[in-house]
């Protein structure tokens, strides 16, 4: 990955009131039965205030999130198709957004390819940004070091508002309010070209899921030309799916399995997240068997799973952060304190049992066969040195000096002293 969590903080800086450079917006309303309802086109800094920090706020919007978890940095694919894509893009960010064909062709192939049930808005910006020169030490210096032109690509649900009451000014009462089509937040959109190291990456595309939604495999490849990639809810998600689906319809067997094996991906995140330089953890094949082996997974659960495993990702693993579900790690941790506390418990009650000589109904003691040779004593520890053997009358006696005010319980019966 060469986009850096600095390169993407570094735009979301620019996009305010004092330093915002996008010079022209463009947007296309397409309804449920996929038909365009208006388009727009007008320069961004002509915009009322109070649009122009509702589109400001979308555009930020699509530069928010975690790199490789809902912000994912795609490479191009290589074939013809892909190549002419790319080219695509390139030409519409160099016509400034003023080609009208050119703009309408995304329409169109948004509109034709993206897999959604409701209403949307097409948000396209156009953005120059004058890259400073930085000293070593992040200072700048009033000197250009790079013109990046770049365009935003959001697309954003269109619902209607939820019904409820409202004051009506006209008829002075209170009564149902209006509905009316509301534009929100983005479900998904995309940066072109990516901004990586403080410049322009025209051969990877910064791609933005909302957490939560799904990632349009379809319009990364159709519309984009792209490699599509899974953001890190959907590889958490298939990952479960194959743990789960390894032990048919056990399900909790299941259940205790994951658990585990969510546990000690936690570890893995935990020893990484110290180690400041170390790279993020590839859950590759092996390392994904040793996790298994170290869950105790039964053989046959483990061989359904590493098969199953290189299916569903092949040579593209996983991090681990991204499959780590620490709600479930807690569990895990939480279920084996509950066992090591019962472990407890249990050796325990059976020392008691021994010191008391309690049994249960028909339970034999120990030395009930004759045969037992054992004798077991239990003294307050300020008693030990005192204790001595001695023969008394040709027979051999453990003695046990007795003080006034002590008492002694032989098998759980009293002894009269």
């Amino acid at each position: 990955m060469n986009i850096t969590k600095r390169d993407v903080l570094e735009l979301r800086r620019r996009l305010k009131k004092t330093e915002c450079s996008i010079t022209r917006i463009c947007g296309c309303y397409v309804n449920s039965g996929k038909q365009t309802v208006l388009k727009f086109d007008e320069p961004f800094l002509d915009l009322d205030d109070e649009e122009f920090f509702k589109y400001l706020e979308i555009a930020k919007k699509t530069l928010s999130g975690s790199l490789g978890a809902n912000l994912l940095e795609l490479e191009f694919d290589r074939t013809d198709e892909a190549v002419e894509r790319q080219q695509y893009l390139l030409a519409l960010k160099q016509s400034k957004l003023k080609n009208e064909e050119l703009i309408d062709r995304l329409y169109e192939q948004i509109i034709e390819h993206y897999a959604y049930a409701g209403n949307y808005l097409i948000l396209i910006y156009h953005d120059v940004y004058d890259v400073m020169t930085k000293t070593t030490d992040n200072i700048k210096v009033d000197e250009s070091e790079e013109v990046y032109e770049y365009l935003i690509c959001s697309i954003c649900p269109v619902e209607l508002s939820k019904p409820g009451l409202g004051y009506r000014e006209e008829e002075n009462r209170i009564g149902a309010r209006e509905r009316d089509w509301v534009v929100g937040l983005p479900d998904l959109g995309f940066v072109y070209p990516a901004f990586s190291d403080r410049g322009s990456d025209v051969n990877a595309v910064m791609y933005y899921v909302k957490t939560g939604k799904e990632s349009h495999p379809e319009l990364v490849e159709q519309v984009l030309g792209c490699i599509s990639q899974r953001t890190a809810a959907e590889e958490k998600k298939v990952f479960h799916e194959v743990i789960q689906n390894a032990f048919e319809e056990d399900e909790d067997e299941a259940d205790t399995a994951l658990l585990k094996i969510q546990k000690t991906i936690s570890g893995l995140v935990l020893e990484s997240e110290e180690d400041e330089e170390s790279a993020p953890v590839s859950l590759t094949r092996e390392t994904v068997s040793g996790l298994l082996a170290e869950a105790e997974v039964p053989d046959e659960a483990r061989e359904r799973i590493e098969r199953s495993y290189v299916e569903a990702f092949g040579d593209m693993p996983p991090v681990a952060h991204n499959i780590v579900d620490k709600k479930m790690a807690e569990e895990a941790a939480r279920r084996e304190q509950t066992m090591a506390l019962q472990q407890k418990v249990e050796v325990l009650q059976q020392r008691l049992q021994e010191a008391t000589g309690d049994r249960a109904d028909g339970e034999n003691p120990p030395w009930a066969d004759g045969q037992h040779k054992e004798i077991i004593l239990q003294l307050p520890e300020d008693k030990l040195d005192a204790v001595e053997t001695r023969v008394l009358d040709g027979q051999k006696c453990i003695v046990i000096p007795v003080e006034e005010g002590e008492s002694a319980r032989i098998n759980g019966v009293e002894k009269e002293i």
